[in-house]
């Protein structure tokens, strides 16, 4: 691979990680926090890209050189031949690009124990009925503060199913700490006026409200602490631009 080339790969690898940036892609990779340094760093690719083939139009070059596949010779003599598996590194531009995968679901959410992590505190709640908390804010006062920050409010949540071994509903969402690598589940469990079993399929996700309760039970995978909420009302609903939680 001549420098061309390598300039060629620069430029595709940079236009892939901004046209991610510009849009809702990279939440498929990253927090949301992370967005400017994405496109920085899409930049700074380009912007290499564009200087790599500035200095080589520049650079004087004899003109075996200048024809990509011959072969090269050393100061010794001894002649050398690009190595064409580089040109392997096109591949992941390419699945940027052509297969956007799909956020994380059910399926890794049952095979890894709830991560839920005691936070540094609880700030007061604001106003509204019903009041919208993320899982990660419900199932840290439910289980830390056992409930008392929440009190008999009416809280919505958003969140996708993942059943159990014996067919039991968790609300669920992946938690980030900065990427999709290091995903970990929160898991709430389902308790009152629960759908019917056509509507808890896995992956799909539900507008859940309801009050806290004090039902917990344990992940059999880490045995980590999952809270239930009381449902009174869920529906079905798209899922968000943002499938993670931070």
């Amino acid at each position: 691979m001549n420098r061309q080339a390598q300039a060629a790969v620069l430029f595709l690898i940079g236009a892939a990680v901004l046209h991610a940036g510009f849009t809702d892609l990279y939440l498929r990779y990253v927090k949301a926090g992370l967005r400017p340094l994405l496109l920085v760093a899409g930049i700074v690719l380009i912007v290499a890209a564009v200087a790599t083939v500035w200095y080589e139009l520049r650079r004087p070059r004899a003109t075996e050189e200048n024809q990509p596949g011959r072969e090269h010779h050393d100061r010794r003599g001894h002649a050398h031949r690009e190595p064409r598996i580089s040109w392997l590194l096109v591949l992941p531009v390419l699945a940027l690009i052509l297969v956007a995968p799909p956020a994380l679901g059910s399926y890794s959410a049952l095979r890894a124990g709830t991560a839920l992590q005691q936070p540094w505190g609880f700030p007061t709640l604001p106003a509204g009925d019903p009041l919208q908390l993320s899982v990660v804010d419900y199932a840290g006062r439910a289980v830390y503060d056992h409930g008392h920050s929440l009190g008999d409010r009416r809280i919505k949540i958003t969140g996708f199913i993942t059943l159990d071994g014996s067919g039991a509903p968790y609300l669920v969402r992946m938690s980030l700490n900065c990427c999709a690598a290091d995903a970990q589940p929160v898991k709430i469990g389902l308790s009152g006026r629960i759908p019917p079993a056509s509507a808890l399929q896995p992956d799909t996700w539900l507008e859940v409200i309801g009050t806290y309760t004090g039902k917990q039970t344990r992940d059999p995978v880490n045995d980590g602490i999952i809270p239930f909420i009381d449902v009174s009302r869920a529906r079905p609903v798209p899922a968000p631009p943002n499938q993670y939680e931070n």
